[in-house]
């Protein structure tokens, strides 16, 4: 069984590497291959097409849950001016 497969592959030489980390460097020292970075968390890519797999699949999520938890953050409750308008109402027919 061989634990060090290099299974991924420079598309721009006959390079061969372990890591994707490892290949993204390749590429910035080796051939001056311009990187693309995730703007939510910084992470690397050599491929726009990576970057956005990425950012659906790990950043869609969380803005997903966001959307869910806010249509459901006020189903409820009633505001603070409601709550003092009605106060107002009470006391005002009292006098």
């Amino acid at each position: 069984m061989d634990l060090f497969k290099k299974k991924f592959k420079c598309e721009q030489c006959t390079m061969k590497l372990t890591s994707y980390d490892d290949l993204i460097k390749h590429a910035r020292h080796e051939h001056h291959h311009e990187i693309i970075k995730c703007n939510e968390c910084g992470k690397e890519f050599i491929h726009e097409a990576d970057r956005l797999h990425h950012s659906r699949e790990e950043h869609q999520k969380k803005i997903e849950g966001r959307i869910h938890k806010s249509e459901h953050k006020h189903e409820n409750k009633t505001s603070t001016q409601d709550e003092v308008d009605a106060h107002m109402r009470k006391f005002s027919d009292n006098l």
